[in-house]
């Protein structure tokens, strides 16, 4: 009987064929390496291990430091404020807030309150123009108190800033806390005294009151709807002046603003005061045109009626030379 000859393995048949097993075996190699790199990143980002964010707010840095440890996240302080109803070094508010589940090690920013305000130097803006004075204040970390405006020949411009009632001299060193306000005296010709409100719903506060110090306006009640406090007032938008825009008033005026947290709220509404602010510069455009076109016809008029009187006087001037000739 004629013993069989045993058939080669597949990986014996591979190796004869020198293109494809090289192929194969890239294959394999590739195929290992990705399961590697799989486990490694898996054992290394601890994908399935998860923790639950605590509550940082209202405890002390370093309690919440040590909480942090504890659950394996980290601390980063973001921001600070100074709330005077707080103690110093308290966490204020975090991010991601409390009972959201991250991966060990996620740093959770926070923001603290400040032992005491930030004091800052009070600059000089005396015989600068109302707009520098405003862009100079807010700068230094400072805003307008109020705008007194008295008769003078420079409008618009500073005479002289006050700060606690006592002026600011251009050698002084005033300083005061963060955020105070400053008085400034402004100068206006009685034919300019006159603004017009702008349209100033939708902003922030600290928009709005830059807007309406620029108009030559002053800030009135600023009242804040249920929910909103020092934390996230940041986050409100004015949903309601009580002037409209485009409302001519005098320079000096106060707008009181009312803030909400409602952005659906505050899109309807400014919305509907876009819409009036346009109407109402129409109207107020085609008034002043109005007026022009008087102005111009009075002056048209009075200019043709010196032209007859004086042609009747050079008629009557004639005739009587005429009439002794």
């Amino acid at each position: 009987m004629k013993k069989r000859t045993p058939q080669p393995s597949l990986l014996e048949r591979l190796k004869r064929n020198t293109l494809l097993y090289h192929l194969c075996l890239i294959a394999v190699i590739l195929f290992s390496l990705g399961i590697t790199a799989h486990v490694v990143m898996q054992v290394g980002t601890r994908h399935s291990a998860r923790r639950t964010v605590p509550d940082f707010s209202g405890i002390r840095l370093h309690d919440a430091e040590r909480l942090a440890t504890k659950h394996d996240l980290k601390l980063h302080i973001n921001d600070s404020l100074f709330v005077p109803a707080y103690e110093g070094g308290i966490v204020l508010d975090q991010l991601p807030e409390s009972g959201v589940e991250v991966k060990p090690g996620r740093t959770v920013y926070i923001t603290i309150n400040s032992f005491r305000q930030k004091i800052v130097p009070v600059p000089f803006v005396a015989g600068r123009s109302l707009r520098q004075a405003k862009n100079m204040l807010e700068i230094a970390g400072l805003e307008i108190a109020e705008l007194v405006y008295q008769p003078d020949i420079a409008t618009n411009y500073v005479l002289e800033e006050l700060f606690e009632e006592r002026p600011i001299q251009a050698d002084g060193e005033v300083e005061a806390e963060m955020g105070s306000g400053i008085t400034l005296h402004v100068g206006v010709e009685e034919s300019k005294n006159h603004t017009a409100i702008p349209q100033i719903i939708g902003l922030s506060l600290r928009e709005a009151k830059g807007r309406v110090w620029e108009s030559g306006l002053n800030i009135g009640r600023v009242i804040y709807d249920e929910g909103i406090n020092l934390l996230n007032q940041k986050d409100a938008r004015v949903y309601r002046q009580s002037l409209a825009a485009e409302q001519v008033v005098t320079l000096g005026t106060k707008v009181d603003l009312r803030l909400t947290l409602d952005r659906e709220l505050v899109a309807r509404e400014r919305a509907a005061a876009e819409k009036a602010a346009l109407d109402a510069a129409k109207l107020r455009a085609e008034e002043e045109q109005r007026v022009a076109d008087s102005l111009a016809q009075a002056e048209l008029e009075q200019r043709l009626s010196k032209t007859l009187d004086r042609a009747i006087e050079q008629n009557a001037a004639a005739t009587t030379d005429d009439f002794f000739e």
